[in-house]
């Protein structure tokens, strides 16, 4: 992923240097349980920690996997280089290449994962502080993009809150299928390796072994763990979509922060642009590109192929690194999200009273009006509103069918904002429960 969208810790999992620290501590920690088991010499496994502090030269590496066209042997051969090849001779004992690609692939899923939860606790917060600050400040809700009824700032935080609450939940569920390592050898039998060495190895990283592997981990479980980011991105992109909403002109309900020496545009100096939430769309975009690839590796010929392979030295590095960005992102933009109440006051009202159309509806039928004449009796009245810039209110208080099944005074009692909050407090303890 280009530096612009990454975050220096989970681009760090991704490095050469982290998998080849992980590749060692593989065939260093197995090399141990093949001791313990008397397959290899102690004097042997102990030689293999004599690496513990070194930089493995990725340089180096490269050089060796341009002649033998596999990293696994390159790796191995540099590592000998440095422990000494006699030394090294029982290094990656009964074990395949996938033994160690996977069970590495698995370990930086989940170090990714854990940043990823910890980015969703930020965004769970400022979501939550936003959503009691504005409990009660009243906008109108939409529906088809128009005007329906009045809603509150505070249950559109607190919505987008409990999504990502689900979305915390799909990441902890999505980080426990990863969490698994396989040390099974070739087509995954244990032909030449003990399943003892796999639970050492597995136990030593924080891994459940894979109750059956065959030469490769299960691409189900990477499936799951891909869209499950997928969901999250997409989650991400319904938030950024209802700020770039609120930030239009003729709407401007509420906009991302604007910094001192900020420029919105090139050409015009006047312009105060969703730039971040724009941007979110297209890094949500980026994130749900990795689905279906995703998908698609779950079915491998056989035992093993490798065509996932270049799949996942994809999707691993940019899917998570960018996710990891949008996240800090977002609660950046939540954070700082200014918000206008009058505007939103001044939108709802920009109709006369028209959104308290439903309650007209419901009164009628209540008074014994027949739905259908009540809806009748509404409706003619609402689209002297639309057509001719007329009040609703003063158009229902002059209609005398209206008046023959309701008092000025019960008329006027169905324009009270104060309907529509009434079970504001009742949604907001079903979502923040603590």
């Amino acid at each position: 992923m280009i530096p612009r969208y990454s975050r220096p810790d989970m681009v760090a999992i991704w490095s050469p240097e982290s998998k080849f620290r992980i590749w060692y501590e593989i065939e260093a920690h197995a090399c141990d349980a093949q001791a313990d088991l008397g397959v290899i010499p102690r004097e042997n496994a102990a030689a293999v920690w004599k690496a513990r502090d070194v930089e493995f030269d990725v340089a180096r590496i490269d050089e060796i996997e341009a002649v033998t066209k596999h990293d696994v042997i390159a790796f191995l051969t540099h590592l000998a280089e440095i422990i000494g090849n006699d030394e090294a001779r029982f290094v990656h004992q009964g074990m395949t290449s996938s033994d160690v690609l996977d069970t590495t692939f698995n370990v930086q899923l989940v170090r990714a994962a854990d940043i990823l939860i910890e980015d969703m606790k930020g965004l769970l917060a400022a979501l939550k502080r936003r959503a009691i600050e504005h409990k009660d400040t009243v906008r109108i809700g939409r529906s088809h993009g128009i005007h329906a009824e009045p809603t509150t700032m505070g249950l559109t935080f607190a919505r987008f809150y409990a999504e990502m609450d689900r979305n915390m939940a799909r990441l902890k569920a999505a980080r426990k299928e990863i969490a698994t390592g396989a040390i099974s050898g070739a087509v995954g039998t244990f032909a030449n390796i003990d399943p003892a060495v796999e639970e050492h190895v597995c136990a030593k990283l924080g891994l459940e072994p894979e109750p059956i592997s065959t030469q490769v981990i299960p691409r189900d479980r990477h499936a799951a763990f891909f869209a499950a980011l997928g969901v999250v991105g997409s989650s991400i992109e319904n938030i950024a979509t209802e700020i770039r909403h609120m930030q239009r002109t003729e709407v401007l309900e509420a906009e991302e922060f604007f910094s001192k020496g900020q420029k919105g545009s090139s050409a015009m100096p006047h312009k105060r642009n969703p730039v971040l939430t724009e941007n979110l769309t297209g890094l949500a975009r980026l994130v749900r590109m990795a689905v279906v690839p995703a998908m698609e590796n779950v079915a491998l010929w056989h035992e093993r192929d490798i065509s996932h392979s270049s799949v996942e030295r994809n999707i691993g590095p940019d899917t998570t690194i960018t996710l990891d960005f949008a996240l800090a992102r977002l609660t950046q933009v939540v954070d700082k999200l200014v918000i206008y109440p009058d505007n939103m006051l001044a939108n709802m009202n920009k109709f006369r009273g028209l959104v308290m159309s439903q309650r007209v509806l419901l009164a009628l039928t209540q008074a014994g009006v027949s739905r259908e004449d009540s809806y009748k009796l509404v409706q003619r009245n609402a689209m002297k509103v639309w057509e001719e810039g007329k009040d609703f209110k003063t158009e229902l208080l002059g209609d005398a069918d209206v008046l023959k099944a309701l008092s000025p005074e019960e008329i006027e009692e169905k324009f009270d904002l104060g309907y529509h909050t009434k079970h504001v407090d009742t949604i907001f303890a079903r979502v923040f429960k603590d």
